[in-house]
């Protein structure tokens, strides 16, 4: 019997919208703040998954320059009908006190690699908006109503409106369908038809641990909606010991054989703190409709770590090398760049071939303009390797490599320089908007190119560095032991909802532009 192994798209892959065209699966996840927006994952078995596209990659879709951490992309739904995909997104611009800009926009494609097309306008009532599409062809939008007054249910329930492809916006009467049950916090709704029947499936319970999913169904699309008598329908609380954890937002999809599965998202806690550093991940889980037609997992609502495959031949993906050389004329698409996308003002494959050049910007606090590029961090042992050329002539020049969470929560091994020493190596960490350097006493380094690394073991974080004339394996550690587990969104204060990254970086804040070369990247985890 074929296995789902879950998570099955590990690290950062929150908010799973799942979809299908003929024998082909699709999975699109929240980028937040990461740019291109929208990751989205291809499979033909539902067991082996490949990312196929990140469909919002021009500014003119995703302006994001400055958006607060954990804000950009929420909660994307995607869909095929009418022969083309349709992409549903907030881009989410403030939070605070309760107040939330939240624009939802709609972009569609013929092809799952695009191009797609400009933003079509929605609404900006709330968020987790997802485009139904009826049977009799007409289009229907959902999403949660935010409201910010006092003493006010701030997640004030679903509302339903219509959509109009010709006119190219929302039409007609807007209803708030469903307030929600008893767990709170209603979002993320999707809504079905299943044997005549409208399905409403919803996330409740908050973002952690108490997150669920419900459901609700009605004869009408207007309602009334009745609350299934067995919510919540899937959830981890309160078992601790379960090994996935904060179950919930999910959507469901029938394969080609007539199985229907709910992707959901789901976090795995490394340590007693119950932190999860690799963020909310990506999970399948098996369901079926019972005699009274509500939707129920084969055994129990806990998620299962292995589930069983549908009943589809395998298809699977050649795995990407773990070091890229940056000899190509573009990125690799396992990275991701800070909220504007890479060009060549302060990103440059070209300027010194088979090198990855970053000019150095703004500082890793800055929502504006950083010389970054990362990756996700997709397992609790892992590790980040890289090879930076870079003669700092001042202390406010620095590049080298970075365990990444927002700009309030980083470590971060790098080059710079010292009035004393000249080249040297330092460690830094931003700790809830706290600086602190680690290693206290910098490091005398030569001339020439640097090796680099973060090595990760669970919630221990360990940096090394060697000489370009030693040996390839001569690592020295430096600085102490560091707490990995912070860097997730159980530690981080505020928003918080994105996962650990590992890149390298560039900072000129004198302003002179200094630019760091890397000669490699290199990615490396225990193969499954």
């Amino acid at each position: 019997m074929k296995t789902i192994h879950n998570p099955i798209l590990r690290g950062f892959h929150p908010d799973p919208s799942i979809c299908a065209n003929g024998d082909d699966y699709y999975i699109a996840n929240s980028t937040f703040e990461w740019f291109p927006g929208v990751s989205i994952h291809h499979s033909r078995d539902l067991v082996h998954w490949r990312l196929a596209n990140r469909p919002l990659d021009r500014t003119s879709q995703l302006d994001m320059n400055g958006t607060m951490n954990s804000g950009g992309v929420w909660a994307p739904c995607l869909s095929y009908a009418d022969g083309q995909f349709w992409l549903i997104y907030t881009n989410v611009k403030a939070t605070r006190g309760g107040l939330k800009d939240t624009p939802n926009y709609l972009v569609t494609a013929k092809d799952i690699t695009g191009p797609w097309s400009e933003p079509i306008f929605l609404n900006s009532s709330g968020f987790d908006p997802s485009l139904f599409h009826d049977e009799d062809g007409r289009k229907w939008l959902v999403n949660t109503l935010s409201d910010h007054r006092p003493n006010r249910n701030r997640f004030a329930g679903i509302l339903l409106q219509e959509y109009s492809p010709s006119e190219g916006c929302l039409i007609g009467p807007v209803r708030n369908i469903f307030k929600g049950t008893e767990l709170g916090s209603t979002e993320g709704p999707h809504l079905y038809k299943h044997e005549g029947m409208y399905y409403l499936m919803t996330a409740e319970g908050g973002t952690s641990y108490e997150h669920a999913v419900t459901m609700a169904r009605a004869e009408d699309i207007w309602g009334p909606y009745e609350v299934d008598p067995m919510n919540p329908i899937l959830t981890s609380w309160p078992k601790p010991a379960l090994e996935l954890q904060k179950a919930g937002h999910a959507s469901l999809v029938e394969t080609t054989n007539g199985q229907w599965y709910l992707a959901h998202l789901c976090g795995r806690p490394i340590t007693a703190h119950r932190r999860c550093p690799l963020g909310r991940e990506t999970a399948l889980q098996e369901v079926h409709w019972d005699q009274d037609g509500w939707l129920r997992l084969a055994d129990g609502n806990e998620p299962k770590p292995s589930v069983a495959a549908p009943d589809l031949p395998e298809h699977t993906f050649a795995d990407g090398p773990d070091r890229d050389e940056f000899d190509k004329p573009v990125l690799a698409d396992c990275f991701m760049t800070l909220r504007t996308p890479a060009d060549e003002s302060w990103l440059s494959l070209k300027a010194r071939p088979g090198w990855l050049r970053l000019n150095g910007r703004e500082s890793l606090l800055s929502k504006h303009h950083q010389s970054l590029v990362a990756r996700r961090v997709q397992s609790m042992k892992c590790q980040a390797a890289t090879a930076v050329d870079f003669e700092p002539k001042t202390f406010k020049q620095m590049a080298g490599i970075v365990a990444f969470y927002n700009t309030e929560n980083w470590m971060y091994l790098h080059v710079s320089w010292d009035e004393q020493l000249g080249k040297c190596l330092r460690v830094a960490a931003m700790d809830n908007q706290r600086y602190d350097e680690p290693l206290l006493q910098a490091v005398a380094l030569p001339p020439g190119t640097i090796r680099l690394a973060a090595q990760m073991d669970h919630e221990k974080l360990q940096f090394l560095y060697g000489i370009q004339s030693d040996s390839p394996e001569k690592w020295t550690s430096v600085g102490p032991v560091l707490d990995a587990d912070k860097l997730s969104d159980d530690y981080v204060q505020g928003p918080a909802y994105t996962g650990m990254f590992f890149g390298v970086c560039c900072q000129d804040l004198s302003g002179s532009h200094a630019h760091a070369d890397f000669d490699w990247f290199d990615y490396t985890q225990p193969k499954p």
